[in-house]
């Protein structure tokens, strides 16, 4: 396939491309393998002494007989194995996004490249794709529908401002206050527990201080306001009102009403036991309250991310953890038996102490006191050690990885709405701008002037790695 420049003469099994400034003759036979490549519909002209020759090259030059390419001669080495082995080995140092432009223009197909490697450039594009949405929506977030009129104007600036944190600086303030009164409500609901702080009411029962009350009610003040405004402006109401997060914002506003329903329904209802239980319950879940943190933390969301994609390994520790427990249980009740100030009465009792030994917790209410009791629960520790460790190794990657990529698009979003800036202080306006990023891989010209036809998807890739270079 290599080899020395041949003779015009020789030049109907032989073609010399220059590739970037390097030269390199290839055979015609083994390029005409794959007929619908780039480079065998170059053979194919060059033996049919075809005037459409230019193209497909930049240049060429007749008294050397060489086909110039303006493209990377490190990608083209690793499109070439194709037509020698049959497939593709993307070397490293190479940028897995844009050696699939360089397939693109040779027209040589995904299918051809080696598993491992086809596997690794769908991860990066997948990573790349969710960098570009993310910058996307930044900047839809930051210039809104330049469409909208009237009522969906102003809907759409609510909803920007009430759930964009990142679209503007009011949206930021309104993100930071919202924060600190969760903070306060949480502290609030802790404070209000504590016994010196406590008054009593005229029935000689302890009740929350009047000041914590105030504070209580100024914060369900905002956080009903908030979830109100962000329910009238959301576009799809019914998928808001099903989302989880939203879920958990309805049911810390639900208590105080309820409570205070049936407050104002009169002593003689709130004397009844089921009431008060009811009662004392709903102010219960006031806990769920700070789940609303997870709304402003970026750790928390990644953290959540990161166990819904170990769910496996969560499965398998808790499949793990089930059969140690029912085992060693079992072993610990049966061996016990014989002493007379034995502590496992059941295998159900004794459940508890499998739990708190496999744990490594071990409170001390519950242990063996015959020398085989105390080999199991030995043994129990060990294996608890190793049930727990197994499946730990792959959680931590899933978080890591996915802090490490929310990392990524944060970083990009920032380079890119700062750039955004840059771009609006020198001319034309900021919707303009965004509308043109947006719309980049529409208007991208082709590379070295060969008519080349681009699709949809190689645009977006494009994009995508113009946006990674930046960051």
């Amino acid at each position: 396939m290599w080899g020395p420049h041949r003779s015009s003469g020789d030049s109907s099994s032989h073609i010399a491309v220059n590739i970037g400034g390097v030269k390199q003759v290839l055979c015609a036979d083994l390029l005409a393998r794959f007929p619908d490549t780039r480079l065998a519909e170059l053979v194919r002209s060059v033996q049919s002494a075809a005037e459409d020759v230019s193209s497909l090259c930049d240049d060429y030059d007749a008294e050397k007989g060489e086909f110039y390419f303006d493209r990377d001669p490190d990608a083209f080495r690793c499109i070439t194995e194709l037509y020698a082995r049959g497939e593709i080995h993307v070397k490293r140092g190479i940028c897995p996004v844009c050696f699939m432009a360089e397939m693109h223009f040779w027209k040589v197909g995904s299918e051809f490249l080696d598993e491992c490697c086809r596997s690794h450039l769908r991860e990066v594009e997948d990573e790349l794709a969710e960098i570009a949405e993310k910058v996307r929506t930044i900047l839809v977030d930051r210039e809104g529908d330049p469409t909208a009129r009237g009522w969906q104007r102003v809907q759409t600036g609510v909803w920007r401002l009430m759930e964009k944190p990142e679209s503007s600086f009011p949206a930021h303030v309104v993100a930071i206050v919202s924060f600190v009164f969760i903070l306060v409500s949480s502290v609030v609901m802790c404070v209000g527990t504590i016994p010196d702080l406590q008054v009593e009411d005229a029935e000689g029962n302890l009740s929350e201080h009047p000041a914590l009350e105030a504070l209580e009610t100024a914060c369900i003040g905002w956080f009903t306001a908030e979830y109100a405004l962000r329910l009238a402006s959301s576009p799809d109401k019914v998928r808001f009102a099903l989302g989880f997060m939203n879920v958990v914002d309805f049911m810390a506003i639900v208590p105080f009403f309820v409570v205070l329903l049936l407050t104002s329904l009169g002593a003689g209802v709130m004397e009844l036991a089921n009431v008060q239980q009811a009662v004392q319950a709903l102010r219960i879940m006031r806990i769920a309250r700070i789940f609303k943190l997870a709304r402003h933390s970026a750790g928390l969301q990644t953290l959540t991310s990161a166990l819904t994609s170990s769910l496996k390994e969560l499965g398998l520790l808790l499949m793990y953890m089930g059969v140690g427990v029912f085992l060693f249980s079992a072993l610990g009740y049966t061996l016990e038996q014989s002493h007379p100030e034995t502590l496992f009465t059941s295998i159900p009792q004794s459940f508890w102490w499998a739990v708190i030994t496999m744990t490594t917790v071990g409170y001390g209410d519950v242990y063996p006191k015959t020398t085989l009791g105390r080999c199991n629960a030995a043994i129990s520790f060990l294996c608890g050690v190793i049930a727990i460790a197994l499946p730990i190794h792959p959680i931590i990657n899933n978080f890591v990885l996915f802090y490490n990529k929310q990392q990524v698009l944060e970083t990009a979003a920032k380079h890119e709405i700062e750039l955004m800036a840059l771009r609006s202080g020198h001319g034309g306006g900021r919707e303009e701008d965004a509308r043109t990023h947006v719309c980049a891989a529409e208007h991208r010209p082709r590379t070295g002037g060969v008519a080349d036809h681009q699709t949809p998807e190689m645009e977006n890739m494009q994009m995508q790695s113009s946006l990674v270079h930046r960051s």
